[in-house]
């Protein structure tokens, strides 16, 4: 039977019973050593290495998804934006269903940068998104047609700047001169200081007779005056006034999408939101316009 006085082994070194004797098994006077098997002592570097290996990888990862939403933010926000055209004001140049990618940095912002970087002008004919301001929640998107210092009236739907007439091969008219009704009047001669139309806003309606001389609208200076294609069907400057530089958000530079608006009667619940987007990634190659897809805009 085994001593209870043997000595034990700790993973801290051989530990020598302290009954018996100093000195070494052959008698040369050296204490007794206990071996220690390896085996029993799991290492612990090889986890440590998993741990850290595992460790760096999310750490890494976070920081790619980090990095990756940095980079959209500063993008969206100064660089390009996609917005979607909800109205038919400037059929037939954009759609319903068109969806745009809009450069923000075309016209520059509003500090010493406009001077030093070979930024664009706003000019007559460009089309642009900006800031309803009426609503600046809001975001439209019309054609400039008048800019700061110019003289604007409309005769019969034909648009003069400075006493002359511009040609505009975009415009698209539903209905020919109604000299009969007050609306139609009113959006077909313009400035008309002596009639109101349907949808004037009252602050616009004071303020138009202020700018109006030799029946010439005068554009002020930071502002514009803008209009949309369908220019029977289109609220614009006629009706609410002038943009603001300042509300002036950038250009579109192409239809990056183009779909069909395949239900008018959608609802804007969330089960119509979602039968809608179910709807448009089971049939998108149907209600897709390919011939619109990626396409420039002028």
């Amino acid at each position: 039977m085994d001593s209870p006085n043997q000595p034990l082994a700790s993973p801290d070194g051989p530990i020598g019973s302290p009954e018996m004797p100093v000195g070494a098994p052959d008698g040369t006077g050296g204490s007794p050593q206990l071996p220690v098997a390896s085996a029993d002592l799991p290492p612990a570097a090889p986890n440590r290495r998993i741990v850290t290996t595992l460790g760096s990888d999310v750490i890494g990862s976070v920081q790619s998804l980090m990095g990756t939403v940095v980079i959209a933010v500063f993008v969206i926000t100064f660089i390009v934006q996609a917005f979607q055209i909800p109205s038919q004001s400037m059929e037939n140049t954009l759609l319903v269903g068109d969806y745009l990618l809009v450069n923000k940095l075309c016209y520059g912002g509003h500090g010493l940068g406009d001077h030093l970087m070979p930024y664009q002008k706003i000019a007559r004919g460009d089309i642009i998104v900006f800031h309803y301001p009426v609503d600046p929640t809001q975001h439209f998107v019309k054609r400039v047609i008048g800019v700061p210092g110019d003289h604007l009236r409309m005769v019969s739907k034909r648009v003069l700047i400075n006493g002359k007439p511009i040609d505009e091969p975009y415009v698209r008219f539903l209905e020919p001169p109604n000299s009969r009704d007050p609306s139609s009047m009113f959006r077909d001669n313009f400035p008309r200081v002596d009639i109101p139309a349907l949808g004037l806003e009252g602050k616009w309606w004071l303020e138009m007779r202020k700018l109006v001389e030799d029946g010439q609208l005068i554009v002020p200076e930071g502002h514009y005056f803008v209009m949309g294609d369908n220019r029977d069907d289109s609220q614009d400057s006629r009706y609410w006034g002038f943009v603001p530089r300042e509300n002036i958000i950038g250009r579109p530079l192409l239809i990056y999408w183009s779909v069909q608006d395949w239900d008018q009667s959608a609802t804007m619940s969330l089960t119509g939101r979602l039968y809608h987007i179910a709807y448009a990634v089971t049939h998108i190659f149907q209600i897709t316009r390919w011939n619109r897809t990626l396409r420039l805009i002028h």
